[in-house]
């Protein structure tokens, strides 16, 4: 297993927001954390990370490739945020610094982690937004985010996530803040992009209709607690639990049918 979470429990102020959470990630695995807002899914990636704020506290393990990250040092959690994990976040317009050009923040990490030249850093960030089917890399790279539609942005910061080939992606729901024409282009990347590198995926979003397109294993969180885990297909067809059965109702019906499980427009 690539990432193993074992009884996480997380507190912040006193109260338990996360508790007992358990999931295995595996080698080129796809899972979904999957709940309403609250539910705990975007508090649990964030503990992968090292990422929770100053108030809350974390117990419990999860193991990378079998060693123990959980209270790492931040400079050890650091060094494996881009070389080995890979994160993308909603909103691309707050994840993204307004006063540099998009070149230069996808070639940013690859300076911080790889130790390249400027100039290295400037030709492979043009190679990444070519990766990312952003139009025209060579130009693009010199604009700033304001520049861009919202779709190009959230390509920018899959490119930035993706720029050291991490081992694992975390996407925590990164098309909800884009329209559904936009937000089919960037689920139909993120597959691509993962099944063609090999990669891990944990995918955050409170749609299973959305989760279909990308991930094949769901685990289902409601007030921090896992209620329901299996295969997608499983859950979508036969879900136990009435949260999944909720979500279920909820489900943007266009992306996804019951009789062919998949996007109808998704011939591959």
């Amino acid at each position: 297993m690539s990432l193993e979470v074992d009884d996480l429990r997380i507190e912040i102020g006193g109260r338990t927001v996360v508790d007992g959470v358990s999931f295995a990630v595996p080698d080129g695995g796809r899972v979904g954390l999957i709940g309403e807002s609250g539910s705990g899914k975007s508090l649990t990636a964030l503990a992968v990370l090292g990422l929770l704020p100053d108030a809350a506290t974390a117990t419990g393990s999860i193991r990378w490739n079998g060693r123990e990250i959980l209270g790492l040092p931040d400079r050890e959690l650091a060094r494996l945020r881009g070389d080995d994990i890979g994160i993308v976040f909603q909103e691309p317009r707050t994840a993204l610094n307004p006063i540099r050009t998009v070149g230069r923040q996808i070639g940013e990490s690859i300076r911080i982690h790889e130790g390249v030249p400027r100039r290295e850093a400037l030709r492979r960030a043009v190679a990444e937004a070519e990766r990312v089917a952003l139009p025209d890399p060579a130009r693009i790279v010199g604009r700033y985010p304001h520049q861009l539609s919202g779709g190009q942005r959230q390509r920018v910061a899959i490119a930035m996530a993706l720029a050291c080939r991490p081992q694992l992606l975390i996407a925590d729901e990164p098309t909800t803040a884009l329209d559904v024409t936009i937000q089919a282009g960037i689920l139909t990347l993120l597959r691509s992009l993962v099944q063609d590198a090999g990669m891990s995926l944990i995918f955050i979003t409170h749609d299973l209709a959305v989760l279909a397109q990308v991930a094949t294993h769901a685990v289902v969180l409601e007030h921090g607690r896992v209620v329901e885990q299996g295969a997608v297909e499983d859950l979508l067809r036969s879900p136990s639990s009435p949260v999944t059965q909720a979500l279920l109702r909820d489900a943007t019906a266009t992306l996804w049918h019951p009789e062919i499980g998949r996007d109808e427009g998704d011939a591959s």
